[in-house]
């Protein structure tokens, strides 16, 4: 009997990856926070954390999406990546009403791709 590849990835799957992509984002900010109360880290160290977060998180969700999808993989750990970046920024406009820092924006966005897209290939 022949095992069919499954190349369509359902809504549901896309959403299981990300929830778990936000559970991990969670997660290392609650240790970053840790970090923060017990080292007194600067500014710049929190800021490269937040990004180093954002691109873990990123990679995981990237990772499921591809064990799920079977095949493109890349692709759908980008389509992870993209729409984690997406809701970073829905956020981020809801709380703040404004965008912040367009340069640093632009580094989470390819940081957040480039992750999903890794996890998706390394799946």
């Amino acid at each position: 009997m022949e095992k069919k590849v499954n190349s369509v990835i359902k809504p549901i799957q896309i959403l299981k990856a990300l929830l778990a992509s936000y559970i991990v984002t969670a997660l290392l900010l609650l240790l970053l926070t840790f970090l923060l109360y017990k080292f007194g880290l600067d500014e710049k160290k929190v800021e490269i954390g937040i990004l180093i977060v954002y691109l873990v998180s990123a990679f995981i969700g990237g990772m499921i999406a591809g064990k799920l999808a079977g095949t493109r993989r890349f692709l759908w750990g980008t389509l992870i990546g993209i729409l984690y970046f997406a809701l970073l920024l829905m956020i981020s406009i809801g709380v703040y009403r404004t965008i912040q820092g367009e340069s640093s924006m632009l580094v989470s966005f390819a940081l957040c791709v480039a992750g999903g897209m890794l996890g998706g290939m390394l799946s």
